[in-house]
């Protein structure tokens, strides 16, 4: 016989190994392996991680598999890789109902077990019992089994098995949104059994999905049907918000050592280079040890202080974890492999010394990796004391097999028995190399002959939907329904894809079945949707988004294709707009805002895009896999012949009906005013008296009742009822009661201003003496005067009046009031005139008209919650709702229905501002997906306050008052509209020009100084208008960069975790009536999330936006105080706003000192009557809070500044500072 070779020899050594410490303790049955030799439960991610060095030696073997026992040795170990991964299928598929159930509730108790009996692969304990929902570990098993597949293992055998791998990947498509417990079992910290967003189970999930993608599960000798689908944009989406995540793990957990397997193997989750970078440093900056790594920041499991007799931690004890985690060995195997691919001999080297150092010896010489160190319970005073200087003791099973089985990986990468490519047949570790340029393919496609007729006078050639014939083209809504037969199957009682959502990357692929090919045009572009469709701008910069995202995100074969129809409904009076010609031509030149494009036709583009095979539609259940499922077949049949077609618009005109009397035409008018409730100023609070109905438009019945800090009388303001003449105040007082709160009014003016809103118009028109109440059927509402009303409508032209008449018959009638009129033999309600009137206005563009039918009509943005969803899950959450008595805060995504009834709910009777509430989401979550820098440093967005914001800017910019702004703001277009918002986000100044038809155009400015403010008269200025008009433009910079960062909650750098070190060196710190804790700083780090959000629900108590920025800079200047050691305690309970005010004392004390501006404002000597207006509540300037205008608008810095001010006030009210001496006081 031969002799071996040194390789050989040393792979025998090898194998003996593996099969002492791994392969001797795989149960013989089911292939699991047991947690140890007492505990028989076998853990998903343990099991996979166990097989891995298996896995490893197979192949290694194969290599120099030259004398058949090495084959034989081999084919063994694979055999056992296949076992294992079998083993775990089986315990899974006995479990196919909650797979099933779990696609719909995404609860945590219809997941799949995280453990099942190593015997017989049966569930070991309840579904309650265990944070069971581990969305990392199902991910891990999916990624293994592809990488397994792909290097030649067969482990699945059966189609009914396929389907079922493909609804796992259905289970963690949606990663990105569901709270699991996580990589270590725990969830939230304290292990109350609170589930989070953990970043390394969205990683996982991210290369599970991409691994899987066009896998064929039958390896080389499958056929179209054992192939698995994976929709990209799931995988993006993932991929979105692990980066926004990263370095975080979750919200609270600010570092997680569990990071390296995302960052690394086996997951290559990360695409960017500098990211990786940055979590690994930052885990070796924070979390290494002499022994390992710590799991986590505050990881109390097995440490010498946890109580073993209960599971959870108590808030204040987590303190106590500091210093003293334990450290895990298992993540020196992990650095090892990570610098192994990246080929980093030095760092491989350094980390295997270290690893080597703390293994222990078996007695027959064998190396063991432990589970973790711990402190002896007799050092754990030093440690604390000098952390990292004691000696640790093994805690916890030796051989820790998950470890051990990363060890032998490395060894044998080190020795070069395997190459890195060997661990990773599907190249994910290449995912982070820089690629090349995508260039993104357009195709437009004209409806008709007419319209490419149209298009061909501008020089701009395109084919019509006939013409691209056997290419079929169809809404992105075929696609989503094709897609929800994928993964069917009636013997496991599997149903398919359960979410409708195709997005852009899926959209832009064609797709071949059979032997037709259809290209689908995106989602954004399908016009059944919502009143956003019918604005050709906001269209094409939406389309301008998306290709910029395909640049970045298309990681396919081939080039990503948008195709778009332009449509008989896309024209504006007959012609092209203007617009969509000048986008054409950019498409036309090659290249839009950076992106390279192709404009071409479809036929052009078949050799150069990617194809998928829709072949899963084949009746493959039935026996029939070439014969398309008859379902799909129907489907695609009458679909095919009405997918462009247009229904028509209802006819509100005809019939002879002549109005006897104009009267009660008055009495409608401004209903829709009516329900508005943008607050924008907050100075001239119930002054207007009636004003006379002029100008149509403006027609005022309800002035908007501004707001007043701490005046807690509630008086709705939006009872429809029009009293019987002006009725006494107590009557009135007892009928406001009853409707919802809406606002606080002022009470000094609220009886008169109130009455006067409410009879006002009683009193204009001598309105008949009706009581009409909202809710109560037996109206006494006479025939007659429905009938009047009716006539009216069917006679005007004008759909504004329409709109106010239809507004009053909901309010009075109701939406499903049978009008009494007729078509096509079909009763016609108030509904249907509404939507008649709804689908008018959004051809007219009468922005403001749709926005208030489309509420009334209770229609919601279809992607509302996909939106919320985008927000929340890069830990951003969301309010509506006007502060501060009526905001709502959502925390967790939640469905359609209910997300639309919340928002209506915060705003009462104003549809108009819910429906802008709704649109405004969209637009903040398309932001957040291409310029996520926006959003640095705001947890919040509060929607209530960046409307009113919106609506200030647009009375500062028109030099308007509150309620021509909020109507401008309300009639602007959805891309006007957007932009505005992108003005705000981004602090640029803006500047408004006038477009036809009256809509306005927000347009940058790039000096901050476009014109000089025109003093229009505006009857008799008061207050800060006056002040501002006279004043050159540069005054109210800062306040106005005040109010902005104050509404859009952002805050300086690092501020939270600053705010953390002030909290530890005082007893609280209290906030407009709240008192944040010290022992906050005990149950969370200052890097956690949730600390975060605790100061900023204490900020977010402040009403005033310009007011909550002073008190983030006061917090800022007691952060600068504790920073520099100036003083070793902070002493008790810091009350915050005193500092503000000492600040704005002092202030005024230098303003009389020199004469400055405030001395006409709040610096005046007194004499009684302004004591009196002062007690009142009312400042001269209309400084918000008590606190003169003036110095929110002054620079921080600077001799005058508010930095310096502040920094006075906490020298003179804190105790704690030196009162005597010499302190230098300068502010740098």
């Amino acid at each position: 016989m031969r002799s071996r070779s040194n390789s050989g020899v040393r792979l025998d050594y090898y194998q003996r190994i593996v099969h002492r410490l791994i392969l001797a303790h795989q149960e013989p049955v089911t292939g699991l392996f047991p947690a140890s030799n007492v505990n028989s439960h076998a853990w998903i991610r343990d099991n996979v991680y166990c097989i891995l060095a298996v896995w490893g030696l197979s192949m290694a073997y194969k290599k120099i598999a030259d004398q058949d026992e090495d084959r034989a040795k081999c084919y063994e170990l694979e055999q056992s890789c296949v076992k294992l991964m079998r083993g775990l299928l089986m315990a899974m598929m006995n479990q196919k109902d909650k797979v099933e159930k779990f696609k719909m509730t995404q609860s945590p108790y219809d997941s799949l077990h995280a453990k099942y009996s190593s015997k017989n692969g049966l569930p070991v304990v309840g579904d309650n019992e265990w944070g069971h929902l581990q969305i990392d570990a199902v991910s891990l098993y999916l990624l293994i089994l592809a990488q397994m597949t792909a290097s030649g293992l067969q482990i699945v055998f059966s189609l009914d098995e396929v389907s079922f791998i493909q609804n796992l990947v259905f289970y963690i498509e949606s990663a990105y949104s569901i709270p699991d417990y996580g990589i270590w079992e725990r969830g939230d910290k304290t292990n109350h059994g609170e589930p989070e967003l953990n970043a390394s189970s969205i990683g996982m999930a991210k290369a599970a999905l991409e691994a899987m993608n066009e896998l064929d599960l039958f390896g080389a000798r499958g056929g179209p049907a054992s192939v698995i689908h994976v929709l990209a944009d799931e995988a993006h989406k993932c991929q979105a918000v692990l980066q926004s995540m990263l370095p975080r793990e979750s919200n609270s957990k600010e570092l997680d050592s569990g990071l390296l397997c995302v960052i690394g193997f086996p997951a290559f989750a990360v695409d960017d280079a500098q990211l990786i970078h940055n979590t690994k440093d930052a885990i070796l900056s924070r979390l290494q040890g002499k022994y390992g790594c710590k799991r986590f920041l505050r990881d109390g499991y097995r440490t010498p202080k946890e109580d073993p007799s209960r599971l959870y931690y108590e808030r204040w004890e987590l303190r106590m974890f500091e210093n003293i985690e334990c450290e895990w060995p298992l993540f020196y195997c992990y650095l090892i492999l990570f610098h192994a691919f990246q080929s980093d001999k030095r760092s491989v080297q350094e980390y295997a010394d270290r690893l080597e150092k703390i293994m222990v010896r078996s007695e027959d010489g064998i190396l063991l990796v432990p589970e973790s160190y711990a402190v002896p319970q007799d050092l754990v005073g030093f440690e604390y004391q000098k952390p990292g200087s004691q000696a640790r003791e093994v805690v916890g099973r030796c051989p820790f097999l998950w470890g051990q089985s990363l060890f032998i990986l490395g060894r044998l990468l080190q020795e070069g028995f395997l190459a890195v490519g060997e661990l990773d047949p599907l190249n994910r570790r290449l995912g982070a190399q820089k690629k090349p340029d995508v260039v993104v393919q357009v195709v437009i496609i004209a409806e008709d002959n007419e319209i490419r007729d149209k298009l061909a006078e501008h020089d701009l050639h395109v084919q019509t939907i006939a013409e691209v014939a056997p290419i079929e083209v169809q809404p992105a809504r075929v696609l989503s329904h094709l897609y929800t037969y994928l993964g069917r199957n009636r013997k496991l009682g599997l149903s398919g894809r359960k979410s409708r959502d195709v997005g852009i990357l899926s959209t832009s692929k064609l797709y071949s079945l059979k032997d037709r090919i259809f290209a689908f045009t995106p989602q954004f572009a399908d016009l059944s949707r919502f009143y956003i469709a019918s604005d050709n701008e906001l269209m094409i910069d939406i389309l301008k988004g998306e290709i910029n995202f395909l640049k970045s995100a298309w990681d396919l074969l081939g080039r990503p294709l948008v195709t778009l129809v332009l449509k008989r409904i896309h024209l504006d009076q007959d012609k092209i707009p203007l617009a969509m010609i000048q986008t054409m031509r950019k498409l036309k030149s090659g290249y839009i805002n950076g992106t390279r494009v192709m404009l071409g036709s479809l036929k052009d583009f078949l050799n150069t895009s990617a194809i998928t095979d829709l072949s899963f539609l084949g009746s493959t259940e039935d026996g029939y896999p070439d014969r398309l499922h008859p379902d799909v077949q129907t489907y695609l049949d009458e679909h095919l012949l009405r997918s462009f077609s247009n229904r028509s618009t209802m006819n509100l005109r005809g019939g002879q009906l002549r109005p006897r009397t104009l009267r009660r035409r008055m009495s409608c008018k401004g209903a829709i005013k009516k329900t508005r409730s943008i607050n924008v100023d907050s100075d001239n609070l119930g002054m207007e008296g009636p004003s006379p109905l002029t100008e149509r438009r403006l027609s005022s019945i309800v002035p908007p009742p501004w707001l007043q800090p701490n005046k807690q009388s509630h008086v709705s303001v939006f009872a429809t009822t029009p009293e019987e003449g002006p009725s006494s105040p107590r009557q009135l007082g007892h009928e406001l009661s009853v409707r919802e709160n809406i606002y606080p009014v002022d009470p000094h003016n609220s009886t008169r201003s109130a009455i006067d809103r409410r009879s006002e118009f009683v009193r204009q028109q001598e309105m008949p003496k009706i009581l009409i109440q909202r809710h109560r059927a037996d109206t006494n509402f006479a025939e007659t005067e429905v009938e009047e009303l009716i006539a009216m409508l069917r006679e005007t032209e004008n759909l504004e009046e329409q709109g106010d008449i239809l507004q009053y018959l909901v309010d009075t009638q109701g939406l499903d009031f049978n009008t009494g009129m007729l078509e096509e033999g079909r009763v016609v309600t108030v509904r249907d005139l509404l939507k008649g009137l709804y689908e008018k206005a959004c051809q007219q563009k009468l922005w403001g008209l749709v926005r208030h039918t489309a509420g009334m009509l209770g229609k919601r943005v279809e992607d509302l919650a996909k939106a919320v969803t985008d927000l929340l899950v890069r830990q951003k959450q969301v309010t509506v709702g006007m502060p501060p008595n009526n905001e709502h805060t959502i925390t967790a995504p939640l469905p359609e229905v209910e997300l639309r009834q919340l928002i209506h709910d915060a705003y009462g009777d104003d549809e108009s501002t819910a429906m802008l509430t709704q649109e405004l989401m969209v637009y903040l979550a398309m932001f957040i997906r291409t310029e996520p820098q926006l959003f640095h440093e705001m947890l919040r967005l509060r929607v209530g306050l960046i409307i009113q914001v919106m609506a200030k800017e647009l009375s500062r910019t028109l030099n308007c008052d509150g309620e021509a702004a909020s109507e401008h703001l309300l009639n602007l277009s959805p891309f006007e509209m957007k932009n505005l918002l992108y003005h705000i986000l981004s602090g640029k100044e803006f500047a408004v020009s006038s477009v036809a038809r009256g809509n306005l155009s927000i347009v940058s400015c790039k000096s901050s100084r476009v014109s000089k403010k025109s003093q229009i008269g505006l009857g008799d200025p008061e207050g800060e208008d006056a002040l501002i008009a006279t004043i050159d433009d540069r005054q109210g910079q800062w306040l106005r960069r005040r109010r902005l960062d104050g509404a859009l909650n952002r805050v300086p750098r690092d501020f939270y975790s600053r705010v953390w070190t002030v909290l530890e060196k005082c007893q609280g710190l209290a906030i407009e009536g709240r008192v944040l804790q010290q022992s906050l700083t005990q149950e969370m780090t200052p890097g956690e999330l949730k600390f975060a959000l605790e100061v900023e629900t204490a900020l977010n108590q402040i009403p005033q936006p310009e007011y909550r920025q002073l008190v983030v800079e006061a917090l800022m200047v007691l952060t600068l105080v504790t920073e520099h050691n100036m003083v070793p305690t902070l002493g008790g309970i810091i009350y915050v706003e005193h500092l503000v005010h000492k600040a704005n004392q002092l202030f005024l004390e230098d303003q009389r000192k020199v004469q400055g501006d405030a001395t006409l404002c709040c610096a005046k000597i007194k004499d009684g009557k302004e004591q009196q207006q002062a007690a009142s509540g009312m400042l001269l300037c209309g400084g918000a809070a008590y606190i003169c205008q003036h110095l929110y608008d002054s620079a921080p810095s600077g001799s005058y500044g508010t930095m310096t001010y502040m920094s006075r006030a906490v020298a003179l009210v804190l105790d704690c500072v030196p009162k005597h001496g010499e302190m230098e006081c300068a502010i740098s």
